[in-house]
């Protein structure tokens, strides 16, 4: 089979005999799938994600230190393209039931023999090249402008806001079926998405609106249009949809560009305005943190992350790094949660660590808290249990497991080693 048709996957779980099967005895190659990695914990699996972008996750829904269903909302937040399938047992279902937003593409029951995986490996092949094939296809022929399109464009593109007719503007919503009824009031943002040819110059068709819109409908109510050279999107939803979806979508959109069609594509964001007669402020927002000159770093930008000047750049990463510094303590930490203290995005968190710490969030935060871990072991007395709780982990074992993956040496052999290095420098 043509390697470029192969689905590249990351096996994960904690049971080292049925990891070892999945990963020799599957047939990978005549399945349609590349095995990039394996991981026996979510930290890895995790890990792994970020390193390879898989496009499937083959995972134990009961796994070490991460869950299964909150490693799936992690790989969520980083690879919102990649498909997760559950491995467990009978008595996960209604659990595994909380991950179906995840992108969960399969939930298999143990025990599974190598043919009966194979199968499903079958049936997910074909799931993914349905999904692929989907965002490539043509919208149906002979539509035009929808009714919600047509009425929405005039509302971004032109200025001309109207307080006076912001009734006749809800009315006619409610009438093409962009809202549900008049009491329907969502807020709103628009985001600009651009295909680029292989000399970065725009070159966007028609066709990539229906493609941005499967996306966008996966998260939040959505309307998508072609204007000369890009695709307008009116994303419509309530505050929490946004702090919940938007960042979410809004990388799934290049990641599905690059995977599926192999080619780069850069997306602008607003801000969330409070009603249809803000749009045309919101496109031209869009539409400038799409004209950023930091163009060939990332491919999202926010409006909010363009101001003020701290929001970018090394100083960002700065003031990133010195708030992990004050907070690595705390076990809920996360991505998420360091971009709402900075009042960026994650995206735009996440590319300027990478860019300027020259490493992920999730290895800079493990990097913080083991060199603190370090430290406590070295200086006081604290029991592992308690050093654990300090640098963030409430389990012992997972705190043990990442000391040791750090280091090369467990806690306790860390102070045995420097007892003897001390005792000897005494003798």
């Amino acid at each position: 089979m043509d390697t470029r048709t192969l689905y590249t996957v990351v096996v994960a779980d904690d049971e080292d005999e049925l990891r070892e099967a999945v990963c020799t005895m599957i047939p990978w190659q005549e399945l349609g799938f590349r095995l990039v990695g394996s991981a026996s914990n979510g930290l890895d699996a995790l890990q792994l994600v970020e390193k390879h972008e898989p496009d499937l996750l083959l995972t134990d829904i009961r796994m070490p230190f991460i869950s299964g269903i909150e490693l799936a909302r992690q790989v969520r937040e980083i690879r919102p393209m990649t498909n997760i399938a559950f491995l467990s047992g009978y008595d996960d279902f209604e659990y595994a039931k909380q991950a179906i937003r995840y992108n969960i593409i399969s939930y298999m029951l143990k025990p599974l023999t190598v043919s009966g995986l194979a199968e499903e490996l079958k049936i997910i092949h074909q799931k993914i090249d349905d999904e692929f094939a989907v965002f490539r296809q043509a919208p149906p022929q002979g539509g035009g402008l929808d009714a919600r399109a047509a009425m929405l464009m005039p509302l971004v593109l032109d200025d001309y806001a109207d307080p006076e007719g912001s009734a006749q503007t809800q009315a006619y919503a409610c009438q093409c079926g962009l809202l549900r009824d008049g009491s329907d009031r969502p807020h709103c943002t628009v985001m600009v998405s651009v295909l680029l040819n292989e000399e970065g110059s725009a070159d966007t068709t028609p066709l990539f609106a229906a493609s941005v819109d499967r996306l966008a409908a996966k998260y939040l109510r959505s309307v998508s249009f072609y204007a000369p050279g890009k695709i307008i999107s009116v994303l419509l939803g309530e505050p929490s949809d946004f702090e919940e979806h938007l960042y979410i979508l809004a990388d799934e959109i290049p990641q599905m560009a690059g995977r599926v069609l192999g080619r780069r594509c850069r997306v602008g964001v607003s801000r969330v305005v409070d009603g249809l007669d803000a749009l045309h402020d919101a496109y031209r927002e869009a539409m400038e943190a799409l004209r950023q000159e930091d163009r060939a770093e990332e491919d999202v930008q926010f409006i909010g992350d363009l101001e003020p000047a701290v929001k970018g750049g090394s100083l960002l990463c700065k003031r990133a790094l010195e708030t992990l510094d004050q907070h690595y303590m705390d076990p809920d930490l996360s991505l998420v949660s360091l971009s709402g203290m900075l009042d960026v995005s994650p995206n735009h968190l996440s590319a300027c660590i990478k860019k300027y710490a020259g490493e992920t969030f999730i290895n800079t935060l493990i990097r913080k808290r083991m060199e603190a871990a370090q430290e406590l072991l070295s200086t006081t007395n604290l029991k592992v249990r308690d050093v654990a709780q300090r640098c963030g982990y409430t389990d012992q074992h997972y705190f043990s497991y990442c000391f040791k993956k750090y280091s090369g040496e467990s806690p306790n052999s860390l102070r045995r080693r420097l007892e003897t290095e001390k005792e000897g420098e005494q003798g």
